[in-house]
């Protein structure tokens, strides 16, 4: 089965380019670099002010459509940046071809910005802690969440890499949007910490204030004993009986919509 946007074997409007140069670039600068992976990944990356060090497609065409459609306010930005090369080439840099056949490498942001943004003793938005999170397509929803709500940032506790390839692709590239590192417990910014569990006060009784951290167990085991002995607050969502528990992106987007419906809102 071929590609949904490109067919390798059908001709294309532009002859690919010599692909040795921009593959040569692209090896150089993986191993550092942060993968874009989709023509959505791309366009928001560079929305939100992403340094993108060298972008390919298998279609030049289909991804200039797309933003026409999609993306104007980047069409140009993406015009002068996308190369094309043969699928093939496009294929062997990227773990799983996307449908739109598109991928860049960015860099990321400074680890030392994010974590002045996210101690920053005025924020006017909750900064969402995933203690131990286990799964990668997860925490990139939850990433894309909090980008939509404005959120500070997300912090990640544990042994999962908030900015592996899986997370960046399940957040469409909108970690640039906000800013997200992985802390210890101890290392959390300072702030009201409140923490979801099926024990705490229903948070509809509740105003979440714009300072706070919101925290959300693994998708397994909830809460560690760590992160529950640092908490202010044990909040608990709304829950039929017998319902045994939400999805954690779901959790988080509960979480956030009730912090923007009782006064918080997106910038």
């Amino acid at each position: 089965m071929t590609d949904p946007v490109h067919d390798p074997s059908a001709p294309t409007a532009q002859s690919p380019v010599d692909p040795v140069e921009p593959v040569a670039v692209w090896r150089r600068a993986a191993p550092e670099a942060v993968l874009l992976d989709g023509f959505h990944a791309l366009k928001h990356a560079l929305r939100f002010g992403a340094e993108v060090l060298v972008a390919v497609t298998a279609d030049r065409a289909a991804a200039l459509a797309l933003a026409d459609g999609l993306a104007a306010d980047v069409r140009d930005t993406l015009a002068a940046l996308l190369t094309e090369i043969p699928y093939a080439a496009y294929a062997s840099l990227v773990p799983r071809p996307h449908p739109t056949a598109v991928a860049a490498l960015a860099v990321r942001p400074a680890r030392a910005g994010n974590l002045a943004k996210l101690a920053h003793a005025t924020r006017t938005a909750p900064v969402v802690v995933l203690d131990q999170p286990r799964n990668l397509g997860n925490a990139g929803a939850v990433v894309r969440l909090a980008a939509g709500f404005g959120a500070t940032g997300v912090v990640t506790t544990g042994t999962l890499d908030p900015w592996h390839p899986t997370v960046v692709r399940g957040g469409a590239g909108l970690h640039f949007a906000t800013a997200v590192e992985r802390l210890t417990v101890d290392e959390l910014p300072s702030g009201p910490l409140f923490a979801l569990d099926p024990e705490g006060e229903d948070i509809r009784s509740l105003k979440l204030p714009d300072e706070a951290l919101l925290a959300f167990g693994s998708e397994r085991t909830g809460l560690t004993s760590e992160l529950r002995a640092r908490a202010d607050h044990l909040v608990a969502l709304p829950m039929r009986p017998q319902v045994s528990s939400y999805n954690l992106a779901t959790s988080v987007a509960m979480t956030l919509y009730h912090w923007s419906a009782t006064g918080g809102a997106p910038a």
